[in-house]
């Protein structure tokens, strides 16, 4: 007996031999079953070795008190004892499987099935699982006969005997015998059926590849044909009969369990198409209608029951049309759009725990190989195979895969597998989910041979191959292209000319004769710089590859390269700062302009990086003034101090531009902005900024030359329409008022020629022909318009306003801001104009009316011929122009009463409007949602085509980055068009309501 607080000696062997509950086992082992062999050493360590002690331990015992007397009890423990091979199997299925556990439970002779060990129990085959099968005459006995044969493939499994790989093949030849046992029980329950048919059974997805999981669903499709006499129509309502017999065969819950599903949805119109069809039938939906996924299914279709015949008939009219698929129009975006569906269908709290559908998955490597043998095995049969590990060995030894790469790619693939068929065994339940609780995940570790520190072995190891895989996945495409061009290593197997190209073409490139010189460029030497070059372009390859115009992409990134090649920290930038390299990528292949500002300083890069460059974030007014000042400081001259502040000028234009792509785009560093409210926000408030700085100095560095440190008149820039809102778009002019007032003692005269010039001297400046982008300061929105001076002083302006002041010339004050200057005389100003834009008393019914007939007017003269003015950005119905002057004409009316209205910027004021009861919040949701969408669409033009513009591209190139940009995946810009419809058309009902009501 042990004494009081101490621990027996097999409590302690428990613990030593990986029991987590040594007091249940204790107890367990001291039940009347076990007594014949309690004691035996070889029982104790064989339970230690499995991968779940205390489960295998239980199973045990359950086994024996299921035997139906002691003589069977007894033959159980004696061949349990004696027998090396039944200990190990039997064991290690009760150890790993809870469900198998409750089969042999049910099922008490069952155990029997793991005593043989012949050489030929191997590796056991269709032909031996039909023997298995070949006595179920039902339903219930089928599925217990099933069982009994998983048991025979579980046991080798986890005693190693057969590795993941054949483990998948077996699981596959045990359905196919399964397959055809169930069409042999519904062909024996209608004859007649059966008499007027032909119908051949084909296996898809992962049981026609021969990689089947433990608990799966069945992927088949069904082809019928008449026998000879018989009338067609009948036949296959026949073959249709036996079809949905088989499924539910195998498919319905009964006492002993179902099997699996059997699903047919993969068949041509998927559920809603006929369950079997003629081979004809198949042959023309296939050359006529089937899109790229189905082809790529195909890959893995192979006969598996029914007539032999027609199967093979079936695969051998259909699998050439496998091949020609990478050669459909819209073969790449099809192919972008079933990846990215597939992520982003996985459920947001699933997505780190996803073995098969996660970043670094199973998917990923089965996706890129099946792409790889899409492009290339047209010209190349020995690709020809629908096993993942099998096709990945033959792309490796066909050149289309690097060597290493296949080999690291394969190691994670069966460490994957591996994970998903332990996951699944344990309860026998269709499941993709890495567990989360502590004991499965130690069971799962041990399992696996991880018996040190189980759990986080396990973690480490499954981190690190989904880690190599999405290293890989997009290198894998990248990487023989690359050796390809370079030919370091002489006769290595490599890509071929025309293979390369038709990878390239595959991969989206337009000119892949271009491509691939680009590539060989960069790539091609023994310099350290090629050797960087070869490590970075696969992946930022995938990136180009990801956008709407790869070729340019990769035509920029060599533009830049040279430009930057021999500069010492470029290269390492992008290799050793985690965000440089893809936000580049990104960046050159989204379009026209910030490409275009980047050529112009490619040392702007070092904006990209995340390290202490700047960064991406955009600076604030006061840090650019003093950048700008200091330059216009240390020039000599304003030409030189202008051209300074125009530089300061690109070159914040690219971090705000790359910032915005980067946002929009999103990164693995940074998913894409949520709020597209703020990214609208974010860019008009810097632009904004940055052209307030650009003025403040070259009004610093005009005065400076001309007369020195004072200009004998007080000199303010007033900022209007989108620039005085705080809301300048990337090609958007500066709209501003100029207002001086003459200094003590200065001649009037003079004072209005000085001021004068200092205009007509920045407007040239800022124009100049140069490699930086010009300004253009449009000053129309001045008293009496372009008949009017340029420059006014403060008491000319009041005195205009007093007494001869339009109506649309208030509703122009509403923008009315300072921003450069003497900063006294800009207070001042804005004074002046508070009264006429924010009236007591608001608006008289003739005002009204007057703006009114001023929108209609501007709605009809100003829309551009031609265009559509449904997609009309600023003018177009429910566009910014009906958004903007529907809330300046509530500021018009109650801003003298509301102060919250009293702001030049529109989504401020659309706020302030709601929240003053002056528009109800779902209306003012609406014209925000509007305002913003227009307001993106024209940024996204101008950075894609390099040009401002109002209305959505007609190039189709164009068209596609715009969409990009706005969130929608290839081959949705027509869901992009009628997105932006359809927001139009609810803002302009609402517009109706309360501008024109």
């Amino acid at each position: 007996m042990t004494a009081p607080g101490r621990r027996s000696s097999t409590f302690t062997r428990l613990l030593r031999h990986g029991f987590t509950d040594p007091s249940a086992a204790e107890r367990l082992l001291d039940a009347v079953e076990l007594a014949p062999v309690r004691d035996d050493p070889v029982l104790l360590e064989a339970l230690g070795a499995t991968a779940d002690p205390d489960l295998a331990l239980h199973g045990l015992v359950r086994l024996l008190e299921a035997q139906p007397d002691p003589t069977a009890r007894r033959e159980l423990l004696d061949t349990l004892i004696a027998a090396k091979p039944l200990r190990d199997r039997l064991l290690g299925v009760l150890g790993a499987s809870e469900a198998l556990a409750d089969h042999l439970a049910r099922h008490a002779g069952d155990w029997r099935a793991l005593v043989t060990y012949e050489p030929r129990d191997l590796h056991r085959g269709v032909e031996d699982f039909e023997r298995g099968l070949a006595e179920a005459d039902d339903p219930v006995s089928l599925r217990v006969a099933y069982r009994r044969c998983l048991l025979s493939i579980a046991a080798r499994d986890v005693c190693g005997t057969i590795d993941v790989a054949e483990t998948a093949a077996e699981l596959a030849d045990l359905a196919t015998a399964t397959l055809r046992a169930a069409l042999a029980l519904a062909e024996a329950a209608a004859p007649e059926d059966a008499a007027l048919c032909r119908l051949a059974v084909i296996a898809m997805g992962k049981c026609g590849g021969h990689e089947l999981n433990y608990v799966s669903d069945v992927d088949v499709i069904f082809v019928g044909e008449a026998v000879e006499g018989a009338d067609e129509p009948r036949a296959l309502r026949a073959a249709t009969a036996l079809a949905s017999h088989l499924m539910r065969i195998c498919s319905e819950t009964t006492v002993e369990g179902s099997i699996w599903p059997v699903d047919a949805n993969l068949r041509p119109e998927g559920r809603n198409g006929p369950l079997v069809r003629t081979l004809s039938s198949h042959l023309a939906y296939y050359q006529r209608w089937a899109k790229t996924w189905e082809f790529q299914a195909l890959l893995k279709a192979r006969p598996v029951a029914g007539d032999p015949g027609l199967g093979a008939e079936y695969v051998a009219a259909l699998q050439p049309l496998v091949w020609q698929a990478a050669d459909r129009e819209n073969f790449v975006p099809d192919v972008q759009k079933m990846r990215r569906r597939v992520v982003e269908n996985i459920p947001a709290a699933e997505v780190d725990r996803q073995l098969k559908l996660g970043p670094g998955g199973l998917r990923d490597v089965e996706f890129a190989v099946q792409l790889l043998q899409l492009v290339h095995g047209r010209a190349d049969t020995s690709l020809h195979s629908g096993t993942t590990l099998d096709a990945l060995e033959a792309l490796a030894a066909g050149g289309y895969v690097g060597r290493a790469d296949a080999a690291q790619l394969d190691e994670a693939y069966r460490f994957l597998r591996s994970m998903e068929h332990r996951i699944q065994l344990h309860r026998l339940r269709r499941t993709h989910l890495v567990p989360e609780d502590e004991a499965d995940l130690r069971r799962l570790g041990r399992s696996l041979g991880l018996r040190t520190d189980p759990v986080a072995g396990l973690l480490r190891a499954w981190k690190r191959h989904a880690s190599v895989v999405r290293r890989l996945h997009e290198k894998l495409f990248y990487r023989p292209l690359l050796d390809a061009v370079a030919q370091l290593a002489p006769g290595e197997a490599r890509l071929s000319a025309e293979a390369a190209r038709e990878r390239m073409v595959a991969l989206g490139y337009a000119d892949p004769a271009a491509a691939l010189r680009h590539l060989e460029a960069l790539a091609s030497g023994v310099t350290r710089k090629a050797a960087i070059q070869r490590t970075l372009l696969p992946v930022l390859l995938g990136w180009f590859a990801d956008s709407a115009d790869p070729d340019a992409g990769l035509l920029n990134f060599r533009k830049v390269s040279d430009a930057l090649g021999k500069t010492p920290w470029y290269l390492r930038l992008l290799r050793d700062e985690g965000a440089a390299a893809e936000n580049l990528a990104r960046v050159l292949s989204a379009g026209r302009l910030a490409p275009d500002l980047l050529m112009r300083a490619p040392e702007a890069v070092a904006l990209l990086g995340d390290g202490n460059a700047g960064g991406l974030a955009p600076r604030d007014r006061a840090q650019l003034e003093q950048e700008t000042l200091a330059a216009v400081r240390r020039a000599d001259g304003a030409v030189q101090a202008v051209a300074a502040v125009r530089g300061v000028r690109r070159r914040e234009l690219f971090r705000t531009a790359a910032a915005d792509i980067v946002g929009s785009y999103g990164t693995e560093a940074q998913p894409v902005e949520a709020d597209q409210g703020a990214l609208v926000d974010r860019v008009g408030a810097a632009v904004s900024d940055l052209t307030a700085a650009t003025l403040a100095g070259t009004l610093r560095a005009v005065v400076r030359e001309g007369w020195g440190d004072t200009l004998p008149t007080r000199f303010a820039i007033i900022g209007m329409g989108r620039f005085g809102g705080h809301e300048l778009g990337y090609g958007s002019d500066a709209d501003v008022l100029f207002v001086h007032e003459p200094r003590d003692g200065a001649d009037e005269r003079e004072a209005a020629d000085a001021a004068n010039k200092v205009v007509s001297e920045m407007r040239r400046l800022l124009q100049v022909p140069s490699a930086d982008p010009p300004l253009l300061i449009d000053a129309d929105l001045r008293p009496e318009g372009k008949s009017g001076p340029l420059v006014r002083t403060l008491k000319s302006y009041e005195a205009y306003y007093r007494r001869w002041s339009l109506v649309w010339e208030r509703h122009a004050l509403l923008r009315a801001e300072f921003v450069a200057g003497d900063e006294d005389l800009g207070r001042r100003f804005i004074e002046l104009v508070d009264p006429l834009r924010y009236p007591a008393g608001g608006l008289d019914d003739d005002a009204v009316r007057e703006i009114r007939r001023l929108k209609a007017r501007m709605e009809s003269e100003r829309l551009p011929r031609g265009a559509d003015p449904k997609l009309h950005a600023k003018l177009g119905p429910g566009g910014l122009s009906d958004v903007e002057w529907t809330v300046q004409l509530m500021q018009l009316r109650h801003g003298h009463e509301e102060a919250g209205l009293r702001t030049t910027r529109t989504r401020a004021a659309l706020a302030a409007a709601c929240e003053a009861g002056l528009i109800s919040a779902e209306n003012a949701t609406t014209l925000d949602e509007a305002w913003v969408l227009a307001t993106r669409v024209r940024n996204a033009v101008m950075l894609v085509r390099g040009r401002a513009g109002d209305t959505f591209p007609t190039d189709p190139r164009e068209l596609a980055a715009v969409g990009r940009y706005l969130g929608h995946g290839p081959g949705h810009a027509g869901d992009m068009l009628d997105e932006y419809r359809r927001t139009a058309r609810r803002a302009r009902a609402v517009v109706d309501e309360l501008f024109y009501a």
